[in-house]
């Protein structure tokens, strides 16, 4: 059998810190490490000052959906945080609270909302609760090509009028501009986090049918929205210019512009040394390099994300998933990857610190996370790998030093990983590989583009057969979204009617009321759950980390994400 000692990944990782420090920009001092600002970007004292242009870079080219409707990754949602608004807002422990909507409920099914009058959009018209309920018959139509008809499924009717059973909504009556009821289908604890609750301009979209919505201007290259800054020019795959938007309800922006440009990972550090760029998201890799500049602070807070490689176990038939790929159907195989990858060595090598090793797929800044210690652990033990495998009839029968099927035919693991400018992650993708052929495992990497990796996932395209991916999971802590058997980015296609019946039940007024020490220990139960069948292996979670120049004041930062740009101000 083929044997790599892990002096090959120490090597990797000397390559790798070595290009690091000399993508950062050089000349670091001695002794001038600094500790990171947890949630604060420094002083904020005195008089907040109006004026100057803020740069924010992306690392990644976003794909250019520029609507909160069409949006799919997290580089688009950098964009539209900056000149787009939810309705309601969440506060540092994922409560949902009033912004431009307030609401009452009775019974968790029938809701009643009222939103702020005199709020604008971008182009002048003011934002009525018809433009809600024209972001929610765009999402439930036939024709739409997103991806959110999870957050209006549970509306009264929303499913009858996507399958076209009626040309009305049930559950969405509008009262008067201000005024909207939402009726759902039934009571659930988090009917008001689930649903969509990010408005549709009406005026923009007049006229243009849904199936053409994705590709107009109006989301492409000429997007309004409700925030405090509104888009000016777009250069595709390069940047985006915004000009404070004087008539944000919730008061005048501070900073004139914000440019958003796309910029090589490797020149961010020089680049905020130099002063030309004040505000980016960074790989934990760049951390000691951030840390060392002394007009930067670097930021870390609790992150909602986290790391797993999953299997293709089935595909999408375009209403719910169904598990018929038989390639890595067998348990045994999945545990046996699970136990031959070093989690601890691994998440070291390539988090930096901000990471660490989870066991199930709720990261543990959610109230709902079980406790590490109540999940199987799978820790590194690459005997009990070899063993399960020989167990299933994954042996190596031609002594090439690889591993056949249990009919005797080549396995071979194609395993992919997304591809962007950051050097880590071919690198991070390959230590994965290598951990698989220490126990006979032959395995193909392929590097995907970043653009296009989500959507081969969304379609169960055939390529994807064990992939590398990373979840933002967001204020709700349910994971139904991402896990039911009916949803679209349930990316393994994993089927199980004990884990749909444990989600359901936690959402049920009926079973668990307004208590949510019942709920959770529902949620737990479907961890164990989880991590018993292993669709996916949970690998790593991470906080947040953000390098804010100590030129721009008044941002703050939780587990909730950053406040609003209004806030933030330049000290001239």
């Amino acid at each position: 059998m083929k044997k790599r000692s892990m002096l090959w990944l120490a090597a990797l990782m000397l390559v790798l810190s070595v290009f690091l420090a000399a993508c950062s920009g050089g000349g670091e001092k001695a002794g001038t490490k600094k500790e990171e600002n947890n949630g604060k970007s420094g002083e904020t004292a005195g008089k907040p000052q109006d004026g100057g242009t803020l740069v924010y870079a992306l690392d990644s080219q976003p794909k250019g959906l520029f609507n909160w409707t069409f949006y799919e990754d997290t580089v688009d949602f950098e964009v539209l945080d900056l000149f787009d608004e939810n309705l309601i807002d969440y506060d540092e422990h994922l409560k949902a609270v009033p912004h431009i909507a307030s609401w009452k409920t009775e019974d968790n099914k029938v809701f009643d909302f009222e939103i702020k009058k005199g709020v604008k959009w971008h182009n002048g018209e003011e934002l009525s609760v018809k433009d809600w309920e024209f972001a929610i018959y765009t999402i439930a139509d036939k024709d739409y090509e997103g991806s959110r008809f999870e957050n209006v499924r549970t509306i009264l009717g929303a499913q009858d009028y996507h399958d076209g059973k009626t040309d009305k909504i049930e559950g969405v009556k509008v009262i008067d501009d201000y005024h909207i009821q939402i009726t759902f289908d039934k009571a659930r604890v988090n009917n008001l986090d689930n649903v969509w609750t990010y408005p549709l301009s009406r005026k923009e979209f007049e006229g243009i049918a849904v199936k053409d919505m994705l590709s107009s201007e109006q989301v492409r290259s000429k997007p309004v929205g409700l925030g405090p800054y509104k888009v000016t020019k777009i250069v595709p795959g390069e940047s985006v210019e915004m000009e404070r938007f004087n008539d944000y309800f919730g008061g005048k922006p501070h900073i004139d512009k914000i440019v958003v440009k796309v910029i090589d990972p490797s020149l961010s550090v020089g680049e905020l040394k130099n002063g030309t760029l004040d505000m980016t998201s960074f790989h934990p890799s760049i951390i000691e390099q951030v840390k060392a500049l002394d007009n930067v602070n670097a930021i870390t807070y609790p992150g909602l994300s986290y790391y797993y490689v999953g299997f293709r176990l089935g595909t999408w038939d375009g209403e719910k998933n169904v598990m018929n790929e038989p390639k890595y159907q067998n348990k045994k195989l999945r545990e046996a990857m699970y136990y031959a990858i070093n989690r601890e060595e691994w998440v070291k090598a390539f988090f930096f610190g901000v990471g660490k090793p989870v066991n199930r797929p709720v990261p543990s800044n959610h109230w709902i996370a079980a406790d590490n210690k109540e999940m199987p652990q799978y820790k590194y033990d690459p005997k009990k790998a070899k063993q399960l495998l020989d167990e299933a009839g994954y042996k190596d029968v031609n002594g090439d030093g690889f591993r056949e099927d249990p009919n005797g035919k080549e396995f071979v693991v194609n395993f992919s990983h997304y591809a962007t400018q950051n050097p880590t992650f071919e690198a991070r993708a390959k230590a994965l590989c290598q951990y698989w052929e220490e126990v006979g495992l032959k395995t193909k990497l392929a590097m995907t583009d970043a653009n296009l990796y989500y959507d081969l996932l969304d379609k169960a395209d055939k390529s994807m057969e064990v992939y590398f991916a990373g979840w933002s999971t967001g204020t709700d802590p349910d994971p139904t979204g991402l896990w039911s058997s009916k949803t679209l980015w349930n990316h393994p296609r994993w089927v199980n009617e004990e884990s749909d019946k444990l989600l359901d039940q936690a959402l049920d007024i009926d079973v668990v009321g307004t208590d949510n020490n019942k709920r959770k220990d529902l949620y737990v139960q479907w961890q164990k759950l989880f991590m018993e069948d292993l669709p996916g292996l949970p690998i790593a979670e991470i906080d947040e980390t953000m390098a804010v120049s100590k030129r721009v004041q008044g941002t703050k930062f939780d587990v909730s994400g950053k406040n609003r740009p209004n806030e933030w101000w330049i000290k001239q």
